[in-house]
């Protein structure tokens, strides 16, 4: 009796997929360390996030390190980069790359939403909390998996300071 209840309630519980909308857009707050995924116009996701290296300001040249700030959109993903499956934010947009022509520089680019590098998943609490990348957004493993779910190509993202 026992066991089919569970059984019920098992093939009742509604999967992940279903349970779950889609974002309509994401914000990130560089200041509070936090990404939220928004649906009609509420933030139902929210996560830890670390940052590039010096997170301060508006990315202005490649090698800065510096995460932008600004409205993008996420165009692509790659499941095979150097971490832990990675969406890219369409940095650099028509602004940026005439502020760095202006100062004579490349504006950089290749900026993601990103896991731990590969084979260092192990090592996902010591990347908690910091920031580490060159320029990128980076949250856990586990949370890059299900942000990979709940956002599709062409979904803005707009970073706030």
């Amino acid at each position: 009796m026992r066991a089919a209840l569970l059984l019920s309630l098992l093939c009742s519980t509604p999967l992940f997929a279903e349970d779950i909308p889609l974002a309509d857009s994401v914000l990130v707050d560089k200041s509070e360390r936090k990404m939220w995924l928004i649906h009609n116009g509420e933030r139902y996701r929210e996560y830890d996030i670390s940052l590039g290296d010096n997170p301060a300001g508006h990315k202005q040249q490649e090698g800065d390190e510096r995460t932008p700030e600004g409205n993008y959109t996420l165009d692509y993903r790659n499941p095979k980069s150097r971490y832990h499956l990675s969406i890219h934010i369409n940095y650099p947009n028509a602004d940026d790359k005439a502020r760095a022509q202006a100062k004579g520089v490349s504006p950089g680019g290749d900026i993601f939403i990103h896991g731990t590098p590969n084979g260092m998943g192990w090592a996902q609490k010591y990347y908690s909390g910091i920031d580490w990348t060159d320029g990128c957004i980076a949250v856990s493993n586990k949370e890059i998996e299900e942000i990979w779910e709940l956002v599709k190509n062409g979904t803005p993202i707009e970073i706030k300071p």
